[in-house]
């Protein structure tokens, strides 16, 4: 089968774009290699999505999900491990290969790394990066976030809840969420706000028993039982990028029509150049488009 449009991704960008898609009366598939609902799916509670006074990520996606499946996009899970460029695209799969006449690149990020030495033999063994998924494994315990965005500081608040106590470790001077958390946060007693401060070394054996922070130039350890990091995302646009123009960050290099260097393939969502990265941009990315498709494909 030839789809019209093959939406790569299944966050709010790309399931909105599959929801518009549908609308339109086009064949669409969605592949996602990961959790359909994507980043959002692991927030406890979102405040700022319209029509929702307060919603967790986890039930926003699959209602995102579920409203793209009724309006009758095909959702699989699959990961795209290379795109051919033509007026028939096809999409390598790690379940074999699919064919459309458009794509759309909703492919989203993936968390960034410290770039410490064992960091990556401590993810699940000590280093986490989901507070709904993990946290609970360190009821009562010591833990410590990293970063000091909105992200890390809706973390640490949810952990501060069950966790006996929580470190934030920030490399600037001040937090750069928003005042709302960051006021919460200084008035959360188990929580520990720690500034101007980076991680140097991370410590233990088979599992994370502790972290050396540095400040200035003096180093300080602090034993904990977890470690979650939240310091930034990175897009995940490498097989694209022999096929449209990335920038230097590795993002889509794309305006607000979500148009690409390649005729019939477009972006939506975090994985696009843009300067405000939220669920309701992303879902904006996803309706224009897959409208921009619908009039590519006529």
């Amino acid at each position: 089968m030839i789809y019209d449009i093959i939406v790569i991704g299944g966050g709010p960008a790309g399931l909105t774009a599959a929801v518009y898609a549908r609308r339109a009366n086009k064949t669409v598939l969605v592949m996602e290699k990961g959790t359909f609902g994507g980043q959002i799916t692991s927030s406890p509670k979102v405040e700022n999505i319209p029509g929702f006074v307060s919603v967790s990520g986890n039930e926003f996606g699959e209602a995102l999900m579920g409203q793209a499946m009724e309006l009758g996009a095909e959702v699989e899970c699959l990961e795209a491990l290379s795109v051919t460029d033509g007026e028939i695209k096809t999409v390598t799969t790690d379940d074999g290969d699919y064919q459309a006449r458009a794509i759309i690149v909703a492919t989203g990020t993936k968390h960034r790394l410290l770039g410490l030495e064992r960091e990556e033999d401590f993810i699940g063994n000590g280093i986490s990066f989901c507070a709904v998924c993990d946290g609970a494994f360190y009821a009562d315990k010591t833990v410590a976030v990293i970063g000091g965005g909105n992200s890390a500081l809706q973390e640490a608040i949810l952990l501060s809840k069950t966790c006996e106590k929580v470190y934030v470790v920030q490399n600037l001077d001040y937090f750069t969420g928003e005042e709302k958390l960051i006021e919460e946060l200084k008035a959360t007693e188990n929580i520990v706000p720690i500034t101007g401060a980076v991680v140097a070394e991370l410590l233990g054996d088979d599992e994370l028993s502790g972290i050396k922070i540095k400040r200035g130039d003096a180093i300080e350890e602090l034993k904990i039982d977890g470690m979650f990091t939240a310091i930034g995302l990175i897009p995940q646009n490498e097989i694209f990028a022999s096929l449209i123009k990335l920038n230097d960050y590795g993002y889509v290099d794309s305006g607000e029509d979500c148009l690409t260097t390649a005729e019939g393939i477009f972006v939506a969502g975090d994985c696009r150049s843009k300067r405000i990265r939220q669920v309701a941009t992303a879902a904006a990315d996803g309706a224009v488009a897959a409208l921009a498709a619908c009039d590519y494909l006529k």
